[in-house]
């Protein structure tokens, strides 16, 4: 459920994009150095956003180097490093572990279940340092899964506590914790929903939950599912301008406005595709040829 969060690149000047590259790798290697190298196999572009939407908020101090990495040796890339990629790194771990464990119970995902188990004592570091915040996720985590179980249709109750989830992690400190709340709370809600709207024919095949399953097929779902997700953008950006963000402004409003959607244009290509060529593959009559 993640992956969604990312700048449209190609609108993004080259100085945005180094920097957004700094970020990136900046988050990749606070997990190098805090949980090693199965921690880093958990990078992801929704909590490297994190740490620039706070970067840019709180405007700390921070260490700007050049490194080359095993996936990227043939040049030194920017680094950024500071006290808010190491807190998105937390959270990058603390998630994943959980979100692990949480698969395993409901699909019995066997490698999602391996990767948490070697996250186990990570996870565990990350409850003990932030444990009212843990055990609020992990709470929200048992309430999704109960209304998955139940086969929930309703929209509000499980986007509902995956946005409740994200407000969580997008919680730092008071100063500014109601606006960056509501950010976590409505991309959170978009991430569910783009997520679902992503798995849809893959969660039918499998028999598993989906909650789009029951009005996937309708005429005009993909205009109805782009309305829910502009509502929730809507509000993430409305939230997003009442902050007093001036450096990386418009790189974050790349993210927010163009790069989020880049995912859901993907999807729906993708599914026009599938239903011309299963078209083909019938006869006038809808029987396979």
């Amino acid at each position: 459920m993640f992956g969604y969060v990312l700048p449209d690149r190609k609108e993004l000047k080259i100085r945005e994009l180094e920097a957004y590259q700094g970020y990136y790798c900046g988050l990749c290697l606070a997990l190098k150095k805090q949980y090693h190298f199965f921690g880093r196999l958990s990078l992801n572009y929704d909590m490297a956003f994190l740490g620039l939407l706070l970067t840019s908020l709180y405007e700390p101090e921070r260490q700007e180097s050049m490194h080359r990495c095993m996936l990227h040796p043939g040049r030194k890339r920017l680094v950024v490093q500071n006290q808010y990629l190491e807190y998105a790194a937390d959270m990058n771990i603390l998630l994943t572990y959980y979100k692990c464990m949480d698969d395993w119970q409901d699909e019995h995902d066997l490698l999602h279940s391996a990767y948490g188990k070697l996250l186990f004592f990570s996870g565990k570091r990350v409850c003990k340092k932030y444990p009212q915040k843990a055990l609020r996720i992990q709470g929200y985590l048992e309430e999704l899964s109960a209304y998955e179980e139940k086969n929930s249709r309703n929209l509000d109750e499980t986007a509902g506590c995956f946005g409740r989830i994200c407000a969580e992690l997008f919680t730092y400190d008071s100063q500014w914790e109601v606006s960056t709340q509501r950010i976590g709370f409505f991309l959170g809600k978009f991430i569910y929903l783009l997520d679902a709207y992503d798995d849809l024919e893959r969660d039918r095949e499998k028999g598993c939950y989906n909650p789009f399953l029951a009005c996937g097929q309708r005429e005009g779902f993909e205009e109805w599912v782009h309305g829910l997700l502009k509502m929730m953008m809507a509000e993430a950006c409305r939230e997003f301008e009442k902050l007093p963000i001036v450096e990386d402004a418009d790189l974050l409003r790349n993210i927010l406005y163009a790069g989020v959607w880049g995912k859901f244009f993907q999807i729906g290509e993708q599914r026009k595709k599938r239903e011309k060529k299963g078209e083909k593959q019938e006869d006038k009559n809808g029987r396979p040829v």
